[in-house]
């Protein structure tokens, strides 16, 4: 699929819903986890999305909180945790389900802090903690296995990611659930989502199968390419695009689009 049709197949769809995921999409990929702000022009691209009528949604590993700092474009959904946060009326809500996890989530970062000093070790809210290992290359199998081993005492699932793990509440929802339940909110005739890791293949999935059931006619999946993007995602993205530029060239394409055509059918004064 070429960008040109993925730009006029979105815009002509009524109504449209774009989702896109956070690190290495809107942000580009850093060494430290907290220093990842958004491509300069993707803020205003988003903008413009919602001023065109599009429905706009972020769904990110990242906690809601890290969003409303980074995001802060009105009319845009945040669905932080894999799904398991999201915003409502500009604060983070968690789901009910992973607050009697918030203790054994605390043990464990704890016992990570004191295991591994060397890596950094990142609260999620009260929801996960994730081990980073980007900014000291790699990291060995006995690390490997004092992570999974910790995961394992205090009952939390584990998440793998590019040189990170993340422990969590054992919780079956994925940015596939959050997809599923943007569609069901919006209804959308296209939709795109947009992401460049392991973990947005299931929103892919989720796109697929809106499709088969004829939930939306149009759906697209834009892999967003890195020197670290798996091959899975290369392999069952519709169109790939070259980072936080690409994305935000596909959104501005779309945009410009949906206020042409918007222009060209609203009668003169």
């Amino acid at each position: 699929m070429q960008l040109q049709g993925v730009v006029d197949r979105i815009a002509a769809a009524e109504p449209a819903l774009v989702i896109v995921d956070y690190d290495g999409t809107l942000a580009p990929i850093v060494v430290d986890p907290e220093g990842a702000i958004p491509f300069p022009a993707a803020p205003a691209a988003l903008r413009d999305l919602v001023a065109t009528g599009v429905h706009v949604a972020v769904v990110s590993g990242r906690p809601v909180d890290y969003l409303l700092r980074h995001v802060a474009v009105e009319g845009v959904e945040l669905v932080g945790q894999y799904g398991l946060e999201r915003s409502i009326d500009g604060r983070a809500v968690a789901d009910p389900r992973a607050e009697p996890w918030a203790a054994s989530v605390r043990a464990a970062g704890a016992e990570l802090d004191s295991a591994l000093p060397a890596l950094y070790i990142e609260r999620k809210a009260a929801i996960a903690v994730t081990v980073h290992w980007r900014a000291v290359g790699e990291i060995g199998a006995d690390d490997l296995t004092t992570i999974d081993d910790i995961a394992r005492r205090h009952g939390l699932a584990v998440h793998e990611s590019r040189k990170a793990r993340e422990l969590r509440p054992p919780i079956d929802v994925d940015k596939g659930d959050a997809v599923e339940q943007l569609l069901a909110a919006h209804h959308p005739a296209g939709a795109i989502f947009a992401g460049d890791d392991f973990g947005d293949l299931a929103a892919f999935a989720a796109l697929d199968a809106a499709a088969e059931r004829g939930a939306a006619r149009a759906v697209v999946k834009v892999g967003v390419l890195s020197p670290e993007a798996p091959p899975e995602l290369v392999e069952a993205a519709d169109l790939l695009v070259d980072g936080p530029a690409g994305v935000v060239a596909l959104f501005t394409g779309i945009s410009d689009a949906r206020a042409r055509a918007g222009s060209a059918t609203t009668p003169p004064a």
